[in-house]
């Protein structure tokens, strides 16, 4: 399985920004997703993820409340709804499929800037 992140960008704070993240190759839809992010300087962290068997979707403290994770099965595809940006948001955002036991499988970054 591939997978591309796309929607990254430029926005001010308080802007929202929808990254997507496709899969090709199989279907990703009995996999935990995940999308991480990982600023200048800092290590990558996750930021959010869904779990295939429960539906539950967690959340890194700093994005509580401002990002949504969701997936469209039908469309292989998952989404990161980014609300009220703040610069410390700003960073590359990768998705993830956790294949063999970890989160394993990784799309290509895009790029999220935040200005204030």
């Amino acid at each position: 399985v591939q997978l591309q992140a796309s929607g990254g960008g430029s926005v001010q704070a308080g802007g929202s920004l929808r990254l997507s993240c496709a899969a090709s190759g199989r279907s990703f839809s009995t996999y935990d997703m995940g999308w991480f992010r990982q600023a200048p300087g800092k290590e990558r962290e996750l930021v959010a993820a869904v779990w295939w068997g429960t539906g539950r979707k967690s959340y890194a403290d700093p994005v509580k409340g401002r990002f949504t994770i969701s997936r469209d099965s039908t469309k292989d595809t998952v989404y990161l709804q980014m609300n009220t940006l703040k610069p410390e948001d700003t960073a590359v955002y990768y998705c993830a499929a956790r294949v063999n036991g970890a989160f394993d499988v990784w799309g290509r970054g895009t790029l999220v800037t935040v200005s204030s």
